[in-house]
C-alpha cells in the first residue's frame, strides 16, 4: 500500500470523538506540568522502551487494520474501521506523553557515589527502612512519578510517605499525616542501591503480536 494513503487513513472525518479526548488528556496531565521528572536509569529505559514498541511496531500495525477495514463499506457502521481509529488516538496520546516525560526526565542513579548526608540521609533513589509506633518494619523505595510499584514498596518521591521521610537519617523520627490520622515512624536504615525495575514488556492483545497460523 502507498505511504501516503496509509498515512492518510489516520486524519479523516471522524476528528469530532478527538476533541473531548484531548481535554481529558490535559486534564490528566496538567499536575505533571513544571515538575522535575525525577527518575532512576531503569525507569527511564523502560519508557524510551515502551514510545520505541507504540513508534515502530503498535501503531505500523493499527495503522494497517485501519487502511484494511476502510475499505469495507460505510465507516460509520464499520466497528473495525472505528476500533482501530480509537486505538490509534490512544496510541498518538500516549507517545505524546512518553515523549514528554522523556524530554523532561532527570536520572538519577541510585548506586552513583555519593557524600555526606546524601549517603546518609533520605533523598530520591533511597532505600528505606523504618518502623511505626507498634514497631512493625518496612521498606520503601523512593523512586520517579513513572516508577510506581506499590506491590514492590516503591514509592514516589512527592508521596506523602516519601515527604515524610525526606532528610531524616537513621534514628530520627518523622510524622507522617494522612487524613484524619498521624503515624509516628524511626528510620531504621537508609541505603542507596540498585532498584530493580521490571522492563517494559510487549501488552497482551497487541496489535503487532504475532498472531496464530490458521490451520
Amino acid at each position: 500500500m502507498d505511504p501516503q494513503m496509509s498515512k492518510a487513513f489516520t486524519k479523516d472525518t471522524d476528528t469530532e470523538d478527538d476533541e473531548p479526548d484531548l481535554v481529558a488528556e490535559e486534564a490528566a496531565h496538567a499536575p505533571l506540568a513544571g515538575l522535575k521528572n525525577y527518575i532512576t536509569p531503569s525507569g527511564l529505559q523502560r519508557l524510551r522502551d515502551e514510545r520505541r514498541f507504540l513508534l515502530h511496531k503498535e501503531r505500523p500495525a493499527v495503522t494497517v487494520v485501519v487502511a484494511w477495514a476502510a475499505g469495507n463499506g460505510d465507516r460509520s457502521e464499520n466497528a473495525d474501521y472505528q476500533y482501530g481509529k480509537r486505538r490509534l488516538r490512544e496510541i498518538d496520546r500516549r507517545i505524546r506523553f512518553l515523549t514528554k516525560r522523556i524530554e523532561a526526565a532527570e536520572v538519577v542513579d541510585p548506586e552513583a557515589p555519593r557524600a555526606g548526608r546524601a549517603a546518609t540521609h533520605v533523598f530520591f533513589g533511597a532505600t528505606v527502612r523504618y518502623a511505626n509506633a507498634e514497631g512493625d518494619e518496612r521498606v520503601a523505595r523512593i523512586v520517579g512519578l513513572d516508577e510506581v510499584e506499590l506491590g514492590h514498596h516503591y514509592i514516589s518521591w512527592m508521596s506523602p510517605l516519601a515527604k515524610s521521610l525526606t532528610k531524616a537519617g537513621p534514628g530520627d523520627v518523622v510524622t507522617l499525616r494522612a487524613p484524619g490520622a498521624t503515624e509516628r515512624l524511626e528510620i531504621l536504615d537508609v541505603r542507596y542501591e540498585r532498584i530493580p525495575m521490571d522492563p517494559y514488556t510487549e501488552p497482551p492483545g497487541a496489535e503487532s503480536a504475532p498472531k496464530p497460523r490458521s490451520r
